[in-house]
């Protein structure tokens, strides 16, 4: 619910009354980010993931091979960091090219 404050401005009734409402706003708060998280197997090619990571993430290919080392190496790295609908839409984007193509690779969020 808003709420209203009301200015008023003017020396007296000969000069006329100056009014200004002013409508103050509660603060609202920033929806949270979600991470999306890609996780290392050992049977989705590495190619296949540069190209997941170019496609649905926007990295050039350096980026994105340097990601996919780095889910190759630790098992699993933060590939972005999203509001939760685009993440919900990256995460659906990459487990549907991988199932399309046959490969176990997984993708998942959470909140950050």
């Amino acid at each position: 619910m808003s709420e209203w404050t009301h200015i008023m401005a003017g020396k007296g009734d000969d000069e006329g009354d100056t009014s200004v409402i002013v409508q103050t706003r509660p603060k609202t708060k920033r929806p949270p980010l979600y991470k999306v998280l890609m996780l290392n197997d050992d049977y989705t090619p590495m190619e296949f993931v540069v190209h997941v990571l170019e496609r649905f993430f926007g990295m050039n290919h350096a980026q994105a091979f340097e990601i996919m080392l780095t889910v190759h190496k630790k098992g699993i790295a933060v590939v972005g960091v999203f509001s939760h609908e685009i993440a919900e839409t990256k995460v659906a984007q990459v487990m549907d090219a991988a199932r399309r193509h046959q490969h176990p690779l997984q993708c998942t969020m959470e909140r950050e």
